[in-house]
């Protein structure tokens, strides 16, 4: 089975080598490396170009920065793999994990598999208290408007069997694309699984770009695609 592994990025130039590397060290996967650049204002784009382009499958160029859901929606639109693998490029998940998020797939048992940075003895680095709070409140409220009973919503790391996301019409452009998707799987007679994964964060001097302005948007897309789509 094919995996479409998806790379959104967005001025990554200190990690895109190390996360193409460490996913093209997983030589037991079949599997296809789709990178779609949100318009890198550093050297992302020349380092794809230059340096990765033997090792990628597909490179995708945004002619502006439309953000994580727009990019994943477009790696969507090119995967030929018969499951979809969402990888962000700044190293906080490891592809070493793999296995462990493919496995229910490839035995039958799941249609989509999420990974949880609190299920599990996985390594996980401490960083700030409040982003672990407002995580599990939004997952508490996601599962409570979708009657899932997840542990990390906001995860990541998520594998969709292929002809299930493709059927999925996604509209969130920004961060958005982790509650809305999980609204609309909720609303399908599918299998989903979790499983317990590694996560080394990083701190916003490193490049973290999250912030608590979409911590409000994501329960604006918790209560928009579990009530009103």
């Amino acid at each position: 089975m094919k995996v479409s592994i998806i790379i959104p990025c967005y001025n990554e130039e200190a990690t895109i080598k190390d996360i193409i590397n460490k996913i093209n060290s997983q030589s037991s996967i079949d599997k296809e490396i789709i990178v779609i650049d949100d318009n890198s204002q550093d050297k992302t784009r020349e380092i794809l170009q230059q340096d990765l382009g033997s090792s990628i499958h597909k490179i995708i160029l945004n002619d502006k920065n439309y953000g994580k859901g727009y990019s994943i929606r477009k790696g969507i639109k090119k995967a030929s793999g018969e499951c979809i693998l969402i990888q962000d490029a700044d190293l906080e998940y490891d592809p070493s994990d793999y296995k462990k998020l493919l496995d229910p797939i490839f035995k039958n048992i799941a249609d989509v598999v999420y990974g949880s940075r609190f299920l599990g003895t996985s390594e996980r680095r401490v960083l700030y208290f409040w982003h672990t709070v407002g995580n599990r409140l939004l997952t508490l409220f996601s599962n409570m408007c979708s009657n899932l009973n997840l542990t990390d919503m906001e995860v990541g790391y998520k594998v969709f069997r292929s002809n299930i996301l493709k059927e999925i019409k996604l509209q969130e452009d920004r961060f958005g694309f982790e509650p809305e998707v999980t609204a609309k799987i909720a609303k399908k007679d599918i299998k989903i699984f979790e499983v317990g994964i590694s996560y080394f964060g990083r701190k916003y001097s490193e490049g973290k770009k999250i912030t608590w302005k979409d911590g409000f948007s994501a329960i604006r897309c918790i209560v928009k695609y579990n009530f009103f789509e």
